[in-house]
């Protein structure tokens, strides 16, 4: 389950990128459009600025724009951001691995196989998908050409 937060974060950050080019939106907008609460979402709209996703623009047409396009932002990176790393076990995560105390052999270890393999699905899929698909609710396709746009 992902929290509040994430969740939160990825409204706003679907909101921002379906507003028009260049059309900066406020914290107060976003947060009345979604019943956010103001304070819990600038701090989550400071975390997307902290990692090169939003700009903020001060003044009278000041707020929120994206400073990357939507087509290269990933459920994956964002869910990362605000929930750090995906996988289920210690031992499968690449950001970071840890080896399970309890477990005499990865290689032979069945709960490591099988959550390895929902994983490696789930991992797939959240960084295959982008903000821009989510936005013009293109459907998920499993034969590998959404990691081929994304990678070329």
């Amino acid at each position: 389950m992902i929290s509040n937060k994430a969740k939160y974060a990825f409204r706003a950050l679907l909101t921002v990128a379906a507003a028009p080019e260049g059309e900066a939106l406020t914290s107060t907008e976003i947060a009345r459009r979604h019943a956010i609460p103001h304070k819990f979402l600038e701090q989550i709209l400071l975390d997307l600025k902290k990692a090169g996703i939003l700009e903020s623009r001060r003044g009278k047409s000041g707020g929120y724009i994206m400073l990357r396009p939507a087509d290269t932002i990933t459920f994956g990176e964002v869910l990362r951001i605000f929930e750090g790393p995906l996988a289920p076990l210690p031992c499968l995560s690449r950001q970071s691995y840890r080896r399970c105390e309890d477990c005499a052999s990865e290689a032979n270890c069945e709960i490591r196989r099988e959550f390895a393999r929902a994983y490696d699905a789930s991992r797939q899929v959240l960084d295959s998908r982008t903000i821009a698909d989510a936005l013009a609710n293109v459907p998920y396709d499993d034969t590998g050409e959404d990691q081929q746009r994304l990678a070329g």
